[in-house]
């Protein structure tokens, strides 16, 4: 490697360039966090807490409602944390299979909820989750 500037430099310019790849790169998913934090607090001071058991109560009663397997796959998909592989694997059946289910539970659901629950709905259970690495940061 051929350097024609001080070394300080060099290091200093590379790990700018780094940074802003990193940056970059990272941006598109940042940009969904925001937003997801930004429902969440709007959700949140939209209900007073009274109003926010009802709707989570409305939100678990139209859960209940789903067919059997359907609210299966979407319970130990939203609430277990499994992917669609592990889901395959433990209910043996196929991943094709999971992912027509969980696309049938948030279908249902959307329709069943009104509007005003819908947004709530979202912050509860996101169509994805936020990428995180194994000790819970995000990545």
């Amino acid at each position: 490697m051929n350097i024609t500037a001080s070394l300080q430099n060099y290091l200093f310019k590379s790990v700018h360039n780094e940074f802003i790849n990193q940056y970059k790169k990272k941006r598109s998913t940042m940009v969904l966090e925001q937003k997801y934090f930004n429902a969440l607090e709007k959700a949140t001071a939209a209900h007073d807490d009274i109003s926010l058991e009802k709707v989570i109560s409305k939100i678990k009663r139209e859960i209940e409602n789903l067919p059997p397997k359907c609210k299966e796959v979407f319970l130990l998909s939203r609430n277990e944390g499994l992917t669609n592989l592990e889901i395959a694997h433990h209910l043996n059946v196929s991943i094709k299979t999971v992912e027509a289910q969980i696309t049938k539970a948030f279908s249902t659901l959307r329709k069943e909820l009104a509007t005003e629950y819908k947004s709530m709905f979202f912050v509860l259970y996101p169509v994805t989750r936020p990428n995180l690495n194994p000790r819970g940061y995000f990545t």
